[in-house]
């Protein structure tokens, strides 16, 4: 077990990467802030959902998730559809146009991630990822209080936005 020293550098080092966050939320386009770009990170990942399924994933209040659904739909990069399962409640869809954007952000974040480290090796950046992964797994799904795997979950790291 690591000591108590390394866990104190260990949180002052997750603290620093909130401006590493910041720094790649700057590349987003202006018409798609980071709220929008969770919503279009998210509905790429997992696929269609309802709109409480999105809030939990994104971790914020329902009101704040449909300010953030409102947006994108404004912008035609999503769809809501009435959920078969209950006529009160809508299901939110990815668009042809919220692919491409989504696609767009991917390309955007990659661009400056490949630029600020463009002096690590692939080892290097598989490693940071593995151990990002184990870091987010030893924690649970940091989205949700009540999942907590008990074995190590691997994520799609191919989109990335900021947001995510």
């Amino acid at each position: 077990m690591a000591e108590h020293a390394q866990f104190d550098e260990l949180a002052r080092q997750l603290s620093a990467v909130g401006a590493v966050k910041r720094d790649l939320v700057r590349v987003l386009p202006p018409e798609c802030p980071g709220g929008s770009a969770a919503v279009l990170t998210l509905l790429g990942r997992h696929g269609d959902m309802r709109m409480s399924k999105l809030a939990e994933l994104l971790a914020v209040d329902l009101s704040v998730t449909s300010r953030h659904v409102a947006h994108v739909a404004a912008r035609g990069w999503i769809e809501r559809h009435p959920d078969p399962a209950d006529k009160r409640s809508r299901i939110l869809r990815l668009t042809t146009a919220g692919q491409e954007q989504l696609d767009e952000l991917s390309r955007r974040t990659s661009q400056v991630l490949a630029e600020r480290l463009g002096d690590w090796t692939d080892d290097e950046v598989a490693q940071l990822i593995r151990l990002m992964t184990r870091l987010r797994s030893s924690f649970g799904d940091c989205r949700s209080p009540s999942a907590r795997p008990s074995a190590p979950v691997v994520e799609e790291t191919t989109r990335t936005p900021a947001s995510t």
